[in-house]
């Protein structure tokens, strides 16, 4: 499942967390990748111990939390802190797979189960610089609005084409979710966004509501890794 989540950061958020990055230390984005992700990737990328990364990873973090659209989607179990890339003019990363494994600063292990990119410029910022996702026999080139989320199973080849104008920065990170298996999420979240409406249209008690959220949680209950 590939989801569109608008506005995880509102305008005044993404210009604050603009002002921060542009007052930051870049360094080579090759410096974070592994051997073979190394020979496609070519941007900056902010180191993970600098302040304005935990900063702004920390309201990016606080942010998801109060987002429902993403926590019905992605039912996080464990999300690793947010790192931010800058793409300029002629850099890129080429087609490649993200790691099973991710490691956190500290240490701590969390397989990969949905990547996030959140959006902190805007389409008009910058020329190029399409985030391509490979998935169901198509190629999806994706440019969002500055703080829009794009989550996608971890599992898909993807690449940031090269920028011809301007910059391009972004923040992204991966998750763990509680429940593993892509295509039960999917059912998950379509089930629990169907249960939201109705609720909506006939009222938290009505008996259909009732109902399809008993059958929500045992679907949960069942499939979840916890």
């Amino acid at each position: 499942m590939m989801l569109h989540i608008p506005q995880v950061l509102n305008l005044q958020q993404v210009v604050e967390c603009r002002h921060a990055l542009e007052q930051a230390q870049w360094i080579d984005g090759r410096q974070t990748a592994g051997p073979v992700s190394a020979q496609v990737k070519n941007n900056l990328q902010l180191p993970l111990d600098s302040i304005e990364a935990q900063q702004i990873g920390q309201m990016i973090l606080a942010a998801l939390e109060r987002n429902t659209l993403f926590m019905s989607a992605a039912l996080p179990r464990r999300v690793l802190a947010p790192r931010f890339n800058c793409h300029q003019v002629g850099q890129a990363y080429g087609l490649h797979v993200d790691n099973a494994v991710q490691k956190s600063a500290g240490g701590e292990l969390l397989r990969s189960d949905l990547s996030a990119s959140l959006f902190l410029s805007g389409p008009d910022e910058y020329a190029g610089g399409e985030l391509e996702i490979v998935a169901s026999l198509a190629t999806h080139s994706i440019k969002l609005a500055a703080g829009d989320l794009l989550l996608y199973p971890s599992t898909s080849l993807h690449q940031v084409c090269p920028v011809t104008r301007g910059t391009r920065l972004c923040a992204f990170f991966w998750l763990q979710s509680m429940v593993r298996d892509n295509e039960q999420r999917q059912l998950l979240f379509e089930l629990d966004q169907s249960v939201q409406q109705l609720s909506r249209e006939l009222g938290n008690g009505h008996a259909s509501v009732l109902k399809l959220s008993g059958v929500y949680n045992n679907l949960v209950r069942q499939w979840a890794d916890i």
